[in-house]
């Protein structure tokens, strides 16, 4: 038997399922999932405690916080603390210390990674290469402390590093650690030494995944090394190289307090002392907890509007950013 065509039996419309309520969902989903949930609670603890735990204690800035009295008890101030870092002696040093001594950091520790990465993709002796990379990953395992006992003793007055200045120089030097003028390349060359092979993992890691087509077609058209880097290595990780430099500038009113601690001294306050070694000194040597937090807050909220500038920047000109 024919059916005319337009009088077919309609089919009843599907209707929705009920999934239950968000409970029920999470309950089963556990349920089928639970190694995974299990594996993430210390991770979820540990941010928790350490990282969302303490931030209540930022209203020790706004008020004058005394021990025995607590955080209920202690007076309100409202800005005072900020008023009076602003106001102080310190404030232009301090603030162009960090942002000098992270600019350095930008300028030739961020691209020597880069740098580094580049020269051992073009290496094809596999032996000679992975000798390379154990040798500049080495000195990211050694203690900070230790880093900075030898930093001590190669700029000592009969260090290697002290003599080889004052051969090029032509002047006598005591301990080179104690010339202000000094304290930067120190700094910043040393912390290249000990993080260049470590931070240039990432980069090597994204180049193993450019398609090896590319260069082929490269050499066939006879292009060089230098302009392989150039035009197909470099775009290829571009969007890693600038994500790593948005994390960067968001820390750019933040130093390695620990090795800033460990090798400045009252010589060199002039271009050592920073935020963080100042907070240090006003936080646990004069016990100002108020003011040494206030000074972290404005250190803190400075590196949120860098971190959210430069990912608008980088949205707008490279298309590639956090959020």
């Amino acid at each position: 038997m024919e059916i005319t065509p337009g009088l077919e039996k309609a089919k009843p419309p599907i209707k929705p399922t009920k999934t239950g309520n968000i409970g029920s969902v999470i309950k089963k989903d556990f349920k089928k999932h639970w190694f995974a949930y299990m594996l993430a609670i210390p991770v979820i603890a540990w941010y928790l405690i350490f990282c969302y735990g303490p931030m209540w204690g930022v209203m020790i800035a706004f008020k004058d916080f005394k021990p025995l009295l607590g955080f209920a008890q202690s007076d309100w101030v409202g800005f005072k603390h900020f008023v009076d870092f602003f106001q102080g002696p310190y404030f232009w040093r301090v603030v162009k210390n960090t942002l000098m001594l992270n600019v350095w950091g930008l300028a030739f520790g961020f691209t020597a990674p880069i740098v580094l990465a580049l020269l051992l993709n073009e290496v094809r002796d596999g032996k000679f290469k992975k000798s390379i990379q154990t040798i500049t990953y080495m000195p990211h395992f050694i203690s900070l402390v230790v880093v900075c006992g030898i930093i001590h003793i190669f700029t000592a007055d009969e260090g290697v590093v002290t003599q080889i200045v004052q051969f090029f120089t032509g002047k006598e030097y005591t301990s080179l650690l104690g010339y202000s003028n000094f304290f930067r390349p120190i700094y910043t060359f040393s912390g290249i030494w000990q993080n260049i092979g470590w931070d240039s993992i990432i980069y090597l890691a994204a180049m193993s995944s450019i398609d090896p087509a590319l260069y082929e077609a490269a050499d066939i058209d006879g292009v060089g090394r230098i302009k392989k880097m150039w035009y197909i290595t470099l775009p290829q990780i571009a969007p890693i190289i600038v994500i790593l430099f948005i994390f960067a500038v968001g820390g750019l009113m933040a130093s390695g307090h620990e090795k800033i601690i460990l090798l400045y001294n009252p010589l060199t306050y002039d271009t050592a002392d920073v935020i963080a070694s100042y907070v240090y000194r006003r936080g646990l040597r004069e016990a100002s907890l108020s003011f040494s937090t206030a000074v972290g807050l404005f250190s803190a909220v400075i590196n949120f509007g860098l971190l959210w500038a430069t990912n608008k920047i980088a949205k707008r000109t490279s298309e590639v950013s956090l959020w």
